[in-house]
C-alpha cells in the first residue's frame, strides 16, 4: 500500500512542467476549435429559408441596404400598413434617390412622405447606430429589420446592443443565391456564411459584454462609439 502511494507520488502529471502547460494551451485551443466549428453549423442550419412577413405591426421599418431586394421589400411592407416609416441605412454616397426609387417595385410615392436615408453608416456597426439615433428622433419603441437572412443575426446583435430597450421584429430576405440546402455541398454559400459568422461571433461578445455592464451599473448604458470595433 505504500509502495503504490509512493508510486502515485512519484507519477509526473498530465499538465505539470513546461510540456504539461503546452499540453494545456493545445486541448484548450483544440476545444475552442470545436467549439466554433459546432456554433458555425449550428449558425449556417439556423439561417431562414423562407420570408415571413411579420404578423404584427411597428412603429417604423429599418433596411440596411447591401442586397437589390431588401429595398422593395421593405417599401412593401410600408405598402402593406406594417409600418409608419421607412428607414434606408447605409446608402452608398453616390446613389441618388432617383436610383433609389427604381428599386421599389411598389411605387416610389412613399419617399416623398414616408422614407428617411442615411449616406453616413459604412458597416453593420454604423447602421446600429445611426437606426438608434433614428428611432431615438421618432420615439419608436418597435422595429421591422430588413435585411439578408444570413445577415439577420449579426444586425440584432447590433441593434440589441444600442437599442435594448426596443422591440425588433426581424425580416429574413432570402437571397437565392445561397444554395442553403446541404449548404456544405457549395463553397461559395460555405465562404459566405463561414465568413457571416466570423464577423457575428465578435457582434455577440459585444452584445453579451454591454449586458455585462448594464448589470454592473443598474442599467446605465454604454454609447456605442465606446465599445470595441472589429
Amino acid at each position: 500500500m505504500v509502495e503504490e502511494l509512493e508510486q502515485q507520488t512519484e507519477r509526473p502529471r498530465r499538465f505539470s512542467g513546461f510540456a504539461g502547460g503546452v499540453r494545456l494551451i493545445f486541448d484548450a485551443m483544440l476545444a475552442a476549435v470545436v467549439l466554433v466549428v459546432i456554433g458555425f453549423v449550428i449558425f449556417a442550419d439556423s439561417v431562414e429559408r423562407e420570408a415571413h412577413e411579420p404578423a404584427t405591426k411597428a412603429d417604423g421599418i429599418v433596411v440596411l441596404t447591401g442586397g437589390v431586394a431588401r429595398i422593395d421589400h421593405a417599401l412593401k411592407l410600408l405598402e402593406h400598413g406594417k409600418a409608419k416609416r421607412v428607414f434606408i441605412t447605409g446608402v452608398y454616397r453616390g446613389t441618388t434617390e432617383t436610383e433609389l426609387r427604381r428599386l421599389a417595385s411598389a411605387g416610389d410615392q412613399y419617399f416623398t412622405c414616408c422614407v428617411d436615408i442615411d449616406k453616413d453608416a459604412f458597416n453593420t456597426i454604423g447602421n446600429a447606430a445611426e437606426t438608434s439615433e433614428w428611432v431615438a428622433l421618432h420615439g419608436y419603441n418597435s422595429i421591422i429589420v430588413v435585411t439578408s437572412n444570413y445577415h439577420m443575426p449579426r444586425t440584432l446583435a447590433e441593434l440589441g446592443r444600442v437599442m435594448p430597450t426596443v422591440e425588433l421584429i426581424p425580416y429574413a430576405v432570402v437571397d437565392n443565391n445561397l444554395q442553403l440546402e446541404r449548404w456544405w455541398t457549395y463553397p461559395g454559400t460555405t465562404k459566405v456564411l463561414l465568413s457571416e459568422y466570423l464577423k457575428y461571433l465578435p457582434a455577440l461578445g459585444r452584445l453579451g459584454a454591454t449586458k455585462v455592464v448594464r448589470a454592473i451599473f443598474s442599467g446605465e448604458t454604454v454609447a456605442p462609439e465606446d465599445l470595441p470595433q472589429p
